[in-house]
């Protein structure tokens, strides 16, 4: 095998010498919107793949259908795979991150598509979550390329799986790529949000309630039933079954309790008319201890018992997404162990395996029993790279340090 601190420095030399195209191109992604709603994300993708073809990879474009996308609340989906092969044997190991991003909402002090660095932070909606590991994954894969130019040996394939609806549950991007078979990679590395290694998350179940009673005109409010004043008595049992998750810690270090949260809530007809119907959704946490059917049945229940004795008020509940926690598949472990090792040399300070309290496209992978770890650039926690919130940003050294990570661990992984 050849000598390990030289193919180290030779992915170090690799990546410091282009890190500022790096930045560039984090910069161009952050700059081209891809909110999620809409999910307009087509564009986006062939903004992607140009980029990476113009640094010398081949990139394959996997449109999904329309009526499928629409199903899961896309417009448009246009994943990327990349395929670099480095010798026979060896594992397929892929590197996926979503390019969708929530809206960015409001209290920006920067513009959220500047992709702006102030202060060796760049800031955009996106550069944390996750187009900041877009480039992390490919100037790794790239870093490989030129050591086994210079003669490092290396066995097996590296893939790129860029996706584009990680906000609406994955099921038109990893769901997709598995589904079809375009891929079943040997090892997954899936965007984290931290610089922490990420084994386990929680799931996630969305429900949307539809209280409906019956209109009348607001002089005689008598003749009517009011699905907003209904809302009133259901929100109180919503709350109060909240409150009660504190009492169900989980084991997992870094989850703390489920968690339940209303989202949204719509109704009503006009100012001076009784509300004939009003909506909300729920946003109920999955720590990895719980079963998500259970949880959906314990939730209904409560729902169908707060509204039971409601006159002239009928309750619709439907599943919007039910997403699994994300667990260790077999042979996880020592993916988890060699990442932890790289990440631990490179930054200089122990790093140890954690889980997050969200929810993720990792859980894809596992469920079709891939090993399967999260890593990736980002500070010290999500709150600090303000993930989902304005002022979104990545420290630009991190990113090169989880570059340098992630080249180091795939030389392990294509050198065993």
């Amino acid at each position: 095998m050849t000598d390990k601190p030289a193919a180290h420095d030779i992915l170090r030399q690799f990546i410091d010498a282009h890190f500022d195209e790096q930045v560039q191109m984090l910069a161009r992604l952050v700059q081209c919107p891809s909110d999620n709603p809409p999910g307009d994300c087509a564009p986006h993708a062939e903004l992607t793949a140009g980029l990476l073809e113009a640094i010398g990879f081949d990139v394959e474009r996997h449109p999904v259908p329309a009526a499928f996308a629409a199903e899961h609340g896309m417009r448009s989906v246009l994943n990327l795979i990349v395929r670099e092969r480095f010798g026979e044997g060896g594992p397929v190991v892929a590197l996926n991150a979503h390019g969708d991003v929530v809206p960015p909402g409001e209290g920006w002090s920067v513009d959220p598509y500047g992709g702006v660095v102030i202060d060796g932070w760049l800031y955009g909606r996106g550069a944390a979550v996750s187009k900041s590991d877009f480039t992390t994954y490919a100037f790794a894969v790239r870093a490989l390329k030129q050591a086994a130019a210079q003669g490092v040996p290396l066995a097996g394939s590296l893939e790129l799986h860029l996706t584009y609806d990680e906000e609406t549950g994955g099921m038109t991007g990893p769901g997709w790529i598995l589904s079809k078979g375009l891929s079943r990679p040997d090892y997954v590395l899936s965007a984290a949000f931290s610089h922490h290694v990420v084994v386990a998350h929680n799931g996630c179940l969305h429900m949307e309630v539809t209280l409906r009673g019956r209109s009348a005109h607001a002089a005689r409010p008598d003749t009517g039933h009011d699905a907003i004043e209904a809302a009133a008595t259901l929100l109180p049992a919503l709350y109060r079954h909240r409150d009660a998750l504190a009492a169900r810690p989980s084991q997992t270090p870094g989850i703390t309790h489920p968690t339940l949260v209303v989202g949204l809530i719509e109704g009503g007809i006009n100012t001076n008319v009784v509300a004939d119907r009003l909506s909300l959704r729920i946003d109920r946490r999955i720590v990895p201890e719980e079963s998500p059917e259970a949880v959906e049945a314990e939730l209904k229940e409560v729902i169908e018992t707060a509204c039971s004795t409601l006159p002239g008020i009928s309750v619709d509940i439907r599943r919007i997404l039910l997403a699994r926690p994300f667990a260790p598949a077999p042979g996880a472990k020592e993916l988890t162990e060699l990442l932890c090792s790289e990440a631990s040399a490179v930054m200089g300070k122990p790093v140890t395996p954690i889980g997050v309290p969200l929810y993720t496209d990792a859980r894809l992978y596992s469920e079709a029993g891939i090993p399967t770890v999260m890593y990736g650039a980002g500070p010290e926690s999500l709150l600090e790279a303000n993930g989902h919130r304005a002022d979104e940003r990545v420290p630009l050294a991190e990113l090169r340090q989880a570059t340098q990570v992630v080249a180091n661990t795939l030389l392990q992984l294509l050198q065993r």
